[in-house]
């Protein structure tokens, strides 16, 4: 029994170091996903943020596919993003935009400096539309399809490697 305890100690600290060592081998995936996926559009009424622009409804989300881009110009992947969301554009997807957190004055010198790929621009100014669709962070991007139902959800900035990724959704989603 004596040699058993004395044993105790090293045997307790290999699983412990077995199960550290193994969460970071492969770590859990930490990422939340929306659990509006495959679900309608939550009731959205926001209202333009840019003057001569439109804001966000619902009822703008039906008819054809297009990619909803929740953004601030305070983020910095957000800036990382915008050649790509110009590439998507030139590529004729439509894009429409929920700008959280946010000033007028802030987002026009954003899209002077990196681009304007927005059709509509909806001022979320307490993120409640972005809590409405399950996002929880800035920049993610939604595909909404043809009925209005969320189609698919690319999580933090899109990259290069992801523009016909997006692309096919939004093909996938018509």
């Amino acid at each position: 029994m004596r040699r058993v305890l004395i044993w105790a100690p090293l045997a307790l600290f290999a699983i412990v170091f077995a199960v550290v060592a193994s969460g970071l081998i492969k770590p859990a995936d930490r990422t939340i996903h929306s659990a509006m996926v495959g679900k309608p559009m939550p009731a959205l009424d926001l209202p333009p943020l840019l003057p001569g622009r439109p804001g966000i409804a619902t009822a703008d989300f039906t008819g054809k596919p297009r990619l909803l881009n929740v953004f601030a110009s305070w983020c910095v992947p957000c800036i990382a993003e915008a050649p790509q969301l110009m590439k998507l554009k030139a590529a004729g997807a439509e894009i429409d935009a929920v700008a959280v957190r946010d000033t007028p004055e802030d987002v026009r010198a954003f899209l002077d400096r990196n681009g304007d790929p927005y059709t509509r621009i909806g001022n979320d100014k307490a993120s409640a539309a972005q809590l409405a669709l399950g996002s929880s962070g800035v920049p993610e991007t939604f595909v909404i399809d043809a009925r209005g139902r969320i189609a698919y959800q690319h999580i933090g900035d899109i990259r290069e490697d992801d523009v016909p990724l997006l692309l096919r959704e939004l093909e996938k989603a018509k």
